[in-house]
């Protein structure tokens, strides 16, 4: 019985941090919509998604890159990666703040387009724009990057 309350205020606790409110802006990247967000996939912007990757293997912005707050995503810090590139970051939601915070360091790393996707993943799956699953990841990030700012 007392693991069981153990794993409930865990669980309550790890929910509770996960769904704060994303800011509506992050200073010095540009708070795109669903449709701002589509154009720049058109354009060849490169989707970073940022949620855990058991949640982008179920579904993500298809050719994204998933680059998870907590580890991967400062593998964008590399002084060799383009800062020019433009980066739309997402999250799953305008809940979820993981897409702010990351938004926040791609601009204090030097990136000069970062677009903060607030509305995020479920947006973009309500629309059904095109959506991709499991592990057909670009050639890495690198690749990924010097491919977008050429």
């Amino acid at each position: 019985m007392r693991a069981m309350v153990i794993v409930a205020v865990l669980l309550l606790g790890w929910s509770t941090v996960n769904a704060q409110e994303a800011p509506a802006q992050v200073p010095g990247a540009v708070t795109v919509n669903v449709l701002q967000a589509r154009y720049l996939y058109e354009q060849g912007a490169l989707f970073v998604d940022v949620r855990p990757q058991r949640e982008w293997l179920w579904g993500h912005v298809n050719g994204a890159v998933q680059l998870g707050l907590a580890d991967e995503f400062k593998s964008l810090k590399q002084p060799n990666l383009p800062r020019e590139i433009a980066l739309v970051i997402y999250c799953e939601s305008e809940i979820c703040s993981a897409g702010a915070q990351a938004a926040k360091l791609a601009v204090s790393w030097g990136y000069s387009q970062v677009y903060y996707f607030r509305e995020g993943y479920f947006a973009w799956q309500l629309l059904d724009f095109p959506l991709a699953k499991g592990f057909e990841e670009p050639n890495g990030l690198i690749a990924q990057a010097t491919r977008v700012a050429h």
